[in-house]
């Protein structure tokens, strides 16, 4: 797993939780379903939850989810 990988993945895991999450519920989500693979990732095991804010940025940009000022505060969320 690349750092690169995380947006995909954070599309997942807010697909998985219904559109919507907090990021305590959405690292719950990204640890239990792909502990394994964030443990072979090298430094990434280590930035991961910093780095699941850069995807999230990046799905932003991209319209996939909701802006910060948009979303009730604390909650990520993919665009309907």
């Amino acid at each position: 797993m690349k750092k690169e990988d995380l947006p995909d993945i954070l599309r997942k895991t807010l697909h998985d939780l219904g559109g919507k999450g907090t990021i305590v519920e959405i690292c719950r989500h990204v640890w239990e379903n792909y502990q394994d693979e964030l443990q072979k990732s090298g430094d990434l095991l280590y930035t991961w939850q910093y780095d699941i804010r850069w995807a999230a940025t990046a799905l932003r940009k991209l319209k996939i989810m909701r802006d910060k000022n948009i979303s009730p505060k604390g909650v990520w969320e993919l665009n309907t």
